[in-house]
């Protein structure tokens, strides 16, 4: 087991990094599954999550295995949390496979102390075969992608009903306010006056003119279609690490509701194929894979049929998926972390520089390639 103090994390690209959240160490735990009283007293503190937005830990104890998080209060309050965990609930009640949701004394599922608020989940059935590798990550194979891709459609099937509001303005969330606007432009207006630390951090640049350019180059046609769709409740992070599978390459639970909202189905898809078959994480980026979106679609549609003009949708949709989460990562290390040298490279790597991937000749060949797979998949039905 790796100590809290050796512990590292994922960073912004490959290398591993000192945490900003520092590891929750044994006496932590203890103090904190003592308020869950249904977990038991703890035996043992196994592994330490490198996810590096909150810190997690992986705590044995009288009354089983559990995943024990933790995070700083201005980024997710118990009341936040809680719109999570009803979600997860809901989806549990329609028969899929999440993690249980502990209580403490009190009946809530999340707890404030100081700077910190804590979640306790009961471990979920599967094997975390991803655990240790960046959100960012291919999948081991096109099986896990088709398999991924059906799994992502019993969700979407399974959140139908769920009538929450959105959630609030929290950082690091995968919201859906800006691309299906009536004006883009506007709506990224006032998604960022309505945080002062992205407003701030943005002050000066030519942050209008630059989203004004990725709308007009990537946008054409798109915005009208996505206002049309249904709303949904969706996972928002659907990447492998996020999912525990069989030994045959099923999925066999979902964890991780951390970036949960209202969006649409297409917007989850998207996200999904923009996590996965593209390797931003990779020097140069190695070749995206085609096949592995295509895969993810396949099994989509295997579960929930997807019309052409959905898939359709979908491709377009994929170079400005990430937009809306991205300018929520400025927030967070612009305001949160005061780390301006981490909201530029959030700005500038992540938010423009992916979106001008799909602009260039490989992008363009990529999004050829899926639209094109797409058509064939679709002729070839019967």
């Amino acid at each position: 087991m790796v100590s809290a103090q050796d512990h590292l994390v994922h960073g912004m690209g490959t290398a591993l990094e000192a945490p900003t959240w520092p590891a929750i160490t044994p006496a932590e735990a203890e103090a904190i599954l003592a308020r869950f009283p249904a977990a038991g007293a703890m035996t043992a503190l196994r592994w330490h999550s490198p996810r590096p937005f909150s810190a997690a830990a992986l705590v044995e104890t009288e009354g089983g295995a559990f995943l024990l998080k933790r995070h700083h209060r201005q980024v997710r309050t118990a009341a936040a949390l809680e719109q999570e965990h009803v979600f997860m609930a809901y989806l549990r009640s329609s028969g899929l496979s999440v993690p249980e949701v502990m209580l403490t004394a009190a009946g809530r599922g999340a707890m404030e102390n100081g700077d910190w608020t804590y979640e306790l989940h009961r471990s979920a059935p599967g094997l975390d075969l991803y655990r240790d590798r960046p959100s960012w990550t291919p999948f081991l194979s096109h099986r896990h992608a088709h398999e991924a891709g059906a799994a992502l459609a019993r969700l979407h099937r399974a959140a139908r009903g769920f009538d929450a509001s959105p959630r609030g303005s929290h950082p690091l969330v995968a919201s859906f306010t800006i691309l299906p606007a009536p004006d883009p432009l506007a709506a990224a207006q006032a998604y960022v006056a309505a945080r002062p630390a992205l407003a701030t951090f943005l002050g000066g640049k030519p942050w209008v003119e630059e989203l004004a350019r990725l709308f007009a180059a990537l946008g054409a046609g798109l915005f009208p279609q996505l206002a049309r769709q249904p709303k949904l409740w969706t996972h928002g992070d659907w990447h492998p690490s996020n999912l525990l599978w069989s030994d045959e390459g099923t999925v066999v639970t979902t964890f991780d509701f951390g970036l949960a909202e209202q969006t649409c189905a297409l917007h989850d898809i998207a996200t999904a194929i923009e996590r996965t078959a593209i390797p931003w994480l990779e020097p140069d980026h190695a070749p995206a894979d085609a096949q592995a979106a295509l895969a993810l679609l396949a099994g989509y549609h295997a579960v929930l049929p997807l019309s052409r003009e959905d898939v359709a949708t979908t491709i377009a949709l994929l170079p400005l998926v990430h937009i809306e989460f991205a300018l929520s990562e400025v927030d967070y290390f612009a305001g949160i972390l005061a780390d301006p040298d981490q909201a530029a490279l959030a700005w500038h790597g992540y938010l423009v520089g992916h979106a001008d991937w799909f602009l260039s000749p490989v992008g363009q060949d990529f999004l050829a390639q899926v639209r094109n797979g797409a058509h064939a998949h679709e002729e070839a039905r019967p």
